[in-house]
């Protein structure tokens, strides 16, 4: 039976930048916190584990790489998630004892083909611990090119929920129409959108998204200063020109006619607590349902491909 009502965490917060066991454990007491605050749902940032690399160069240029570059290439690496791991163990455990379902950015190692490309995803689990899906960010957007790889169709899923449809898409992948559309079509109504975006322009994108979908938007950034970073990163003198402050936040929760559940946090470390009611998701569609009586079918079709990009297997040199 659906639920009317349910009690939703946005966590803004920082990351212990390059460092798996340190961010995982400041991940389980907030989740802790959230908890007794009553969340049954609980967000976390794009990339929480192990940081968002923002400002960092990995010592490359176009046709050039930098022994220092690949020095942090490797923390990085050495600092990302295996998907199951102990750490995903870990955030499990912590899912479970606050009966809560879970959704956190991590940088996935890939453990089924390249042991060598990380991934920016999103993990979701449920209040049993158990990982219930992930989705893997389509499109890193510009430099992320660089150190992260490019997710497929397979991992675009939608979680049934005791109150309603759970799913998302990462930071700019939110500007693909086409995924978004995506997402409408397998009926979403808890649209979790976590960014590394903080500028002005981001609310809007997150406004449109809950007007287009008639769905709440749950969107949620890191407040990051640059004295969090480790000095002893190899290219740490990146970060020279950077500003003092390096994101500084903008989560809010944006409910199905584009108004705010809870206004954009600046500045700070915060948590966003919210009792969204769902009621208010029909009550939206009178007017506007972009994949029912809204939409033409007889003239826009949407072709998702689910299978996974690497999955053709060869047999005596030929595919099968």
């Amino acid at each position: 039976m659906v639920q009317d009502k349910v009690r939703v965490a946005v966590v803004q917060a920082a990351s212990i930048i390059m460092d798996r066991e340190a961010t995982t454990e400041k991940a389980v007491s907030l989740i802790h916190e959230a908890a007794e605050k009553g969340a049954n749902l609980i967000i976390f940032p794009e990339a929480f584990i192990p940081g968002y690399p923002r400002g960092l160069s990995f010592g490359m240029k176009v046709g050039s790489r930098t022994e220092a570059g690949r020095k942090d290439w490797l923390r990085y690496w050495e600092n990302s998630v295996p998907v199951p791991s102990e750490t995903t163990d870990i955030l499990g455990e912590a899912a479970r004892k606050a009966n809560a379902y879970l959704v956190i950015g991590v940088i996935e190692r890939d453990q089924e083909f390249s042991a060598g490309t990380v991934y920016c995803t999103m993990l979701y689990f449920g209040p049993d611990g158990k990982i219930l899906g992930k989705h893997r960010k389509l499109k890193p957007t510009g430099s992320e090119r660089l150190i992260w790889g490019e997710g497929d169709g397979s991992t675009l899923p939608v979680i049934e929920t005791p109150f309603g449809k759970m799913g998302g898409l990462i930071c700019w992948e939110n500007y693909m129409p086409l995924a978004r559309t995506a997402m409408y079509a397998k009926g979403v109504e808890l649209y979790i959108a976590p960014t590394a975006d903080a500028r002005d322009t981001w609310q809007s994108t997150i406004r449109h998204i809950a007007l287009e979908g008639r769905c709440f938007v749950l969107s949620c950034n890191q407040f990051v200063t640059k004295d969090m970073y480790p000095t002893d990163l190899a290219c740490y003198n990146d970060l020279a020109s950077s500003p003092e402050e390096m994101s500084s936040g903008g989560s809010a929760i944006v409910g199905p006619l584009g108004e705010y559940i809870a206004e954009p946090v600046f500045g700070r470390e915060d948590m966003l607590v919210a009792d969204l009611d769902l009621r208010l998701i029909p009550y939206s569609r009178l007017d506007f349902d972009v994949v029912g009586h809204y939409a033409r079918p007889d003239v826009f079709q949407l072709l998702v491909n689910e299978q996974e990009k690497r999955s053709v297997e060869l047999s005596n040199g030929k595919e099968k």
